[in-house]
């Protein structure tokens, strides 16, 4: 009968590792000749010491080969990053000068787009320097003073032309003041409230006459054509200006406060206790209202700050909104201004109101005595 497979695979493996057969004896025959082969094997890759000799210089000279390579690897990888780092620096250095003229051109950018914030001195005679709003300010000035010697050269009972026009002005605002700051303080002030507010009116307005700011020099930009150095600008657009007439309102302010008060009159006002206290309720209010006192002095010394810088930053910025408005869109700028210039014209007056206003309530303020008449006229 033939054998099944799987003990032909068997027997097959039994041969092939010497023990054919069943038997244990013969197993034992063919065992000792499979370790003699083996040993002769061993004995032969490992007899002698030439045997080792022949070997220890191939193993040297791998290793050799393999330490030079790995050298050359790293020798090759340091050259890499320095070239690296070379190239790195140089990229790195030329790259500042770059990122130096990007601000640089970026700064111009700005400089081109909107007008400056320190006027530009166009003359310097004897020695005294004369900027641009310094022009428009004396324009204003000499315009107000002849305007005002027409309106009233030839006066006539019944009033017309810039007579009636120059009449309407001065009793509108006197009658407005009156209202305010009573009818004995506007006769010494009023000299002061209505100029100012009629030069600020007319500063602000003239600010808006085409060729303000766009007459001038300049060069060609990104946008077309900038003034650099232009030969007009809006007088209130200048700190200078505006802070001058704040200090200028201080010192008068103190006088009228002098000559209403006095000396005495003028501390009470502003550390004096109002009110009728006794006892120790009376030495508490004197600590607070001294206390308040301190704090009036720092607000009266503020007061110039904030005149001057409100009256400023709203003009400087309605320049600098019509400027952008036009250079917003190209071949659009005579158009897209317009609606501006009319918010400019009334944020002129209002500006102009505005300053004639504090200023006729911080006189107020300090001269208490007035503010009891119309009450006590009206009782």
């Amino acid at each position: 009968m033939p054998k099944p497979e799987k003990q032909l695979a068997y027997e097959n493996a039994r041969e092939r590792f010497g023990l054919r057969g069943g038997s244990d004896a013969h197993a034992t025959t063919r065992s000792p000749s499979l370790l003699h082969n083996v040993r002769h094997i061993r004995g032969t890759a490992y007899s002698g010491p030439n045997k080792g000799a022949e070997v220890l210089p191939s193993l040297k000279t791998k290793l050799i080969s393999l330490l030079s390579a790995a050298v050359f690897m790293c020798l090759g990888a340091d050259c890499a990053l320095a070239v690296n780092a070379e190239s790195g620096i140089e990229s790195a250095t030329s790259a500042r000068p770059n990122a130096q003229a990007k601000p640089a051109t970026l700064a111009q950018e700005e400089v081109e787009h909107g007008p400056t914030q320190k006027p530009v001195e166009i003359a310097r005679p004897f020695g005294f320097p004369i900027t641009n709003s310094m022009v428009v300010s004396w324009i204003v000035a000499v315009g107000l003073v002849l305007f005002a010697q027409v309106a009233t050269r030839h006066m006539k009972p019944v009033p017309e032309g810039a007579q009636n026009f120059w009449e309407w002005l001065v009793e509108g605002l006197y009658t407005f003041l009156e209202g305010i700051i009573g009818s004995h303080l506007v006769q010494r002030t009023f000299w002061f409230f209505a100029t100012v507010f009629i030069f600020i009116l007319a500063a602000n307005w003239e600010g808006l006459i085409p060729g303000v700011g766009t007459i001038g020099w300049g060069h060609q930009g990104s946008h077309g054509f900038r003034i650099d150095q232009p030969l007009f600008r809006g007088a209130n657009a200048d700190v200078n200006l505006t802070l001058a007439m704040a200090l200028v309102f201080f010192a008068c302010w103190l006088i009228w406060a002098l000559r209403e008060d006095g000396l005495v009159g003028f501390l009470k006002e502003l550390f004096a206790p109002k009110g009728e206290t006794d006892g120790l309720m009376k030495v508490v209010m004197v600590v607070v209202f001294f206390a308040s006192g301190c704090l009036e002095i720092v607000s009266i010394l503020f007061r110039p700050v904030s005149l001057s810088f409100r009256l400023y930053g709203n003009v400087f910025a309605g320049e600098n909104m019509l400027d952008a408005m036009t250079t917003l869109v190209p071949h659009l700028g005579w158009l897209l201004p317009i609606p501006f210039y009319f918010l400019e014209l009334l944020v002129g007056l209002v500006q102009a109101l505005v300053f004639m206003l504090l200023t006729a309530v911080f006189t107020l303020l300090i001269c208490q005595r007035e503010a009891e008449e119309p009450a006590t006229s009206g009782a």
